[in-house]
This record gives C-alpha cells, sequence and structure tokens, in this order.
C-alpha cells in the first residue's frame, strides 16, 4: 500500500483556497502513485475556525468546498481530509473520499478542551467507530486527539482488525514537543501493532503554529519516516500491511481484549492496477526519508519566522518596523523579520535618549548593516525635554523616579505607531516572556504593537536562540557586543536590568516553574530557590496580568504561552498561604 501524508498550509476561513491548495497536493500525490492520500485535521476550513463555526454560511461552504474536492479525486485513490461535518449538530471530522464521492465521514470523539483549545465549545463528540477495507487491508482512521488516548478509537481499530492507523492532526507547536509526539506515536504503533500515519498540519495562524513533522511508524514503534518542520511537505511511503498480521500472530495480548462492534466501509477498487491509471509514474519502491530533527533553538527560531511570514502573508501585510536598541531582544526580534519577511521589508529605527549609550547606537547600526535592512534615526530628546516641561507645574517638587522612564518608552511607542499610520507598516514589539511575565514594560510604550515577535520566548533562551544564529551562519549575524552587555532598558543613568530583577539565569526557572508548571511558591523555595526572591517574582507575575491582557499577540513557543494557553483573571485575590501562618 502506498501512502502520501500532504502536510499543507492551510488558511483558516479561506475554504475554496484550501480545497485548491490539497487538490494540488492530491495530484502531486497521485502522480506518485500513492493509493491513500492524507490531509490534516480540518483541512477545508483551517485550524482553528473558533467561532466562525457559529456562522451557517460558513459551515455550509465548508461543506460545498468538500464536495468540490471529492470531484476531483479519481478512482482507485482515497483521500482522507478534514473538514466540518453538519449531522444535526457540528462535529470535527475527516471525510473519506475517493472517485468523486464521499464514501464515509469519521467524527472525532477525544475534544480537546485545555491549554490553547476549545473544541468542546463548538463540536459533538463522536459515538461510533469505524474502518476502511482497503486493499484487503483495514485501515483505521482518527482525529488528531483520538490517537493521543491510549483507549480510544485507535485501539478500537486495531482490535477490530486494523493493521494501518490514519491520523490526521492539527497539533500545535511548543518547543520539544516534536519528540514527545514521537514517542506517543511510537507506543501507539507497538501497543497495537500496527502502522501509525500522522498527518500533521504545518503554517501559522495568529499565535499558534503548527510544525508540520508528519511521520509513518511500523508495527514494532520504529519510525519509518518524517516529513520537514515548519514546511509543506509530501511524505510518501510503501507499507506492507502482512507486517502487522504477522506481529499480531505472534502477540497473545490482544486477544485478551474485545470492543465495541466495529463498522467498516468498503471503498471501490479499481479493476486495473494503480500503476497503469492514466497520470502516473512507475512504481519503484520509495526510499524511506526521515528528515533531521532541528535543535531546540534552531526549532524555536524556526518557528518564530513561521509565524511571523504566515501573520503577515494571511493578513494581507507587507512591510514591518520595529524599534532597533541595540540589544538582544530587538536583535533577536530583527533577525526574525528578516528571515519571515526579506530584509527589504523591515525598517528598524534608532531612538537614542541622552541615556543611550554610544555603543547601544554602535550595536544598533551593526545590527541592522549585519541584516542589511533600512533603518531610520529619530533622536527622543526634544520630545522627553517637552513633556517634562509641560509636567513640571504638576510635578512641582517631586523626585524623577519610573513616570519619567515610561515617558521615554511611550515617546519611542508613539514613534513607531506614527510611522505604522505614514507607511502603513506593521510595528513589533520586541519584549521577551521574562518582562512580560514580570511587568517589565511599558503600557502603550515598549508593549505597542501590531505583533510581539519574542513574546513567548524566555530571557536566557533569547540569548541562545542568537548564538544559534551566529553559529548556524559562521558569522556575527547578532554582533558579539550585543551578546556580551549586561542587559539594560537605558531609561536612567546607569540601569540595569540586575536592578530590578534577580539574574535571568534565577528569574526564568522560577517563571518557568510559576507560570508554565503552575507550582506554589512553597514548592518552588523547595526546589533550591531563594523564598524572598520566588514570593517577589509570583507577586509581579499576578499584578501584571492587566498588563498582558492588552499586548498585542505573539508566537507561542513554550509549554504555556500568555494568553489563549494561560487564562487567569484579572481580578484576582487568591495569595497561597505557607502552612505555618494557619488558618
Amino acid at each position: 500500500m502506498r501512502v502520501a501524508l500532504a502536510q499543507i498550509n492551510t488558511t483558516v476561513g479561506d475554504v475554496w483556497g484550501n480545497a485548491e491548495r490539497a487538490a494540488r497536493a492530491l495530484d502531486d500525490a497521485v502522480r506518485a502513485g500513492a493509493e491513500l492520500v492524507a490531509f490534516p485535521e480540518l483541512t477545508i476550513t483551517g485550524y482553528p475556525p473558533e467561532d466562525l463555526l457559529m456562522r451557517p454560511a460558513f459551515v455550509q461552504d465548508n461543506l460545498r468546498a468538500l464536495e468540490e474536492l471529492a470531484g476531483r479525486v479519481p478512482p482507485g485513490v482515497v483521500a482522507a481530509v478534514g473538514f466540518v461535518d453538519l449531522a444535526g449538530d457540528l462535529y470535527n471530522a475527516c471525510a473519506v473520499l475517493s472517485g468523486g464521492e464521499v464514501l464515509h465521514r469519521f467524527h472525532k470523539r477525544h475534544l480537546p478542551n485545555y491549554g490553547v483549545f476549545d473544541e468542546n465549545r463548538y463540536f459533538r463528540e463522536a459515538e461510533e467507530t469505524a474502518a476502511l477495507s482497503l486493499g484487503g487491508s483495514l485501515v483505521g482512521v482518527s482525529v488528531c486527539e483520538d490517537i493521543w488516548y491510549p483507549v480510544g478509537p485507535a485501539r478500537e481499530q486495531a482490535l477490530g482488525g486494523a493493521s494501518v492507523l490514519l491520523n490526521v492532526s492539527a497539533s500545535p507547536y511548543h518547543r520539544l514537543k516534536g519528540l514527545y509526539r514521537e514517542r506517543m506515536l511510537g507506543v501507539r504503533a507497538s501497543d497495537h501493532g500496527c502502522y501509525v500515519l500522522f498527518c500533521n498540519l504545518v503554517g501559522g495562524q495568529d499565535e499558534l503554529v503548527f510544525d508540520g513533522r508528519s511521520a509513518v511508524f511500523d508495527p514494532g514503534g520504529n519510525l519509518v519516516c518524517r516529513a520537514r518542520q515548519f514546511e509543506e511537505d509530501l511524505l510518501i511511503a510503501d507499507l506492507h500491511p502482512e507486517e502487522a498480521l504477522v506481529r499480531r500472530l505472534h502477540d497473545p495480548r490482544p486477544r485478551k481484549e474485545t470492543s465495541d462492534h466495529l463498522s467498516v466501509i468498503g471503498v471501490p477498487r479499481e479493476s486495473k492496477p494503480l500503476e497503469e491509471m492514466e497520470g502516473t509514474e512507475e512504481e519503484d519502491p520509495v526510499e524511506p526519508r526521515v528528515e533531521p530533527s532541528h535543535s531546540e533553538e534552531g526549532e524555536v527560531l524556526a518557528a518564530l519566522v513561521l509565524g511571523l511570514r504566515d501573520y503577515f502573508a494571511k493578513n494581507g501585510f507587507s512591510r514591518a518596523v520595529l524599534g532597533l536598541s541595540g540589544g538582544i531582544d530587538s536583535s533577536l526580534a530583527a533577525v526574525v523579520a528578516v528571515r519571515a519577511l526579506g530584509a527589504e521589508n523591515v525598517t528598524g529605527v534608532l531612538m537614542p535618549s541622552e541615556y543611550t549609550s554610544g555603543a547601544s547606537n554602535t550595536d544598533a547600526a551593526a545590527q541592522a548593516k549585519s541584516l542589511g535592512m533600512d533603518t531610520q534615526t529619530v533622536a527622543i530628546g526634544e520630545a522627553f525635554d517637552a513633556y517634562r516641561d509641560m509636567l513640571a507645574p504638576v510635578f512641582l517638587g517631586l523626585p524623577e523616579d519610573v513616570t519619567e522612564e515610561n515617558l521615554q518608552s511611550r515617546i519611542r511607542g508613539n514613534i513607531l505607531m506614527a510611522l505604522s499610520n505614514k507607511f502603513g507598516w506593521i510595528v513589533l514589539s520586541t519584549g521577551n516572556k521574562s518582562e512580560m511575565s514580570v511587568g517589565y514594560s511599558t503600557l502603550y510604550g515598549d508593549s505597542a504593537g501590531g505583533f510581539a515577535v519574542i513574546k513567548d520566548v524566555p530571557k536566557t533562551l533569547v540569548y541562545r536562540i542568537c548564538e544559534h544564529v551566529n553559529e548556524a551562519e559562521g558569522r556575527e549575524v547578532v554582533p558579539g557586543d550585543v551578546i556580551r552587555k549586561e542587559p539594560s532598558a537605558e531609561l536612567r543613568a546607569d540601569q540595569r536590568d540586575s536592578d530590578s530583577l534577580p539574574p535571568y539565569e534565577i528569574l526564568d526557572p522560577i517563571l518557568e516553574a510559576y507560570v508554565e508548571d503552575d507550582k506554589g511558591e512553597a514548592e518552588i523555595v523547595a526546589s533550591g530557590f531563594d523564598a524572598a526572591d520566588v514570593h517577589r517574582i509570583a507577586r509581579l507575575v499576578d499584578a501584571a496580568e492587566y498588563k498582558r491582557r492588552q499586548a498585542p499577540i505573539g508566537i507561542k513557543v513554550t509549554s504555556r504561552a500568555f494568553g489563549r494557553d494561560r487564562r487567569m483573571p484579572i481580578v484576582n485575590r487568591y495569595r497561597e498561604r505557607a502552612p505555618e501562618d494557619g488558618p
């Protein structure tokens, strides 16, 4: 059985464009001799369609686009395509298409409702389990979350005799998730003694990125094929379903288990061999292809680039502008922007003040030159003086403090937004996750923008990615002085981040434990951190929720990002009470 996994980059809402993109991949798969062609979850609608699903016209157009795509699937070929089914209620579904017809509609049973997922808001759970009879072999079809459960549709299909388990998926990326996901899929293959085919979505959608990395596992749980990460790809593989039967004959354990009735869907077969069909090529054996994995830093960088590129392309934006301070954060944001959009579509703005060091100006200019991007310089000294003069009567007798620091940040934000309005550029904010966590940012200042490139990247990871970029390219793409110098907002004389925060090597692990892992203060302290640091950081994180709620969206790359992934109330009086405090 020759199969093709078509990991394509769909766009939410573009039902006709998505169907056409699938049809082009289908043609390529047919020319390669594929008998079974799989596409990602909700191919027709894009993922996640969210409240578009509450519009009847959208649901109906999705059904019409599916029917149109079915008309392009030739006899002898089966296509498995994700779509939204309407059968009294909405279902997250996978249609089986062949010979111009919709042969069956598989419905998703396990609807995720955690993290970034809200599927219980929109869909009804499946009530039946079925499999395809294809060329004398049973193929079980499931949708995304259904393969993650040890007990579920995939197990029932395997117990019912399926030798191939196909899972169509839209599994969002976070760092190192690909390895974890492959371990899970390998376990499913070996537990059930079946081939497991995993076809994943690729591309960016708002704050989500889908990394592709579709894969095939043999009945022993071994990785046979892997598609590219963060790129569209067509993965072709030759399966030998009799291997699953041999494994089943030698493993008596499944005989001790029972499953509910499995419906078997027959697929009409062509009377002549597939290779003789018009337009196909000679079927030589396919050499298994296993694309290499990125390093952790490399995959996060690729996710940022893809997420930003698709955010611009799918929204019709063309050019970006960002502040270039000579610091590590704006340098990484510029690297991502240039890789995603091209140097000709990125403008960096230097906005020096009386507190900006000469080294920072030099580093910002060097960064722009390294990337080949355009720059503008707009000094903020006169505007800052004007603000102070205007406010002097109101602030009479009061010392300068964070107010004056934030004024500078807001002036810079106004300049970037003015350029955005005048030229139609989209402002990229450059704050990292560490700063976002503790509120080390200025509302309507450095937090202003249309997209926050690195808002989910901790500061220590920012440094590692910049070092990775330089090592991978064999030159200082990010100037060495930017990486080596101590971080500073440069909003007052001799300012350093360490004046306000613990060193990032201490701060980031505390934030990961508190924000991503939901650990309590006592548990974090017990793991070796200073109690005063932990308590202070937890309070800063809680107090900054109102700021984060007003910040632009950015690309999710950690296991738990701010926004739809972590939903905390702004009005929130809960404070952890230490056991010694008593009731």
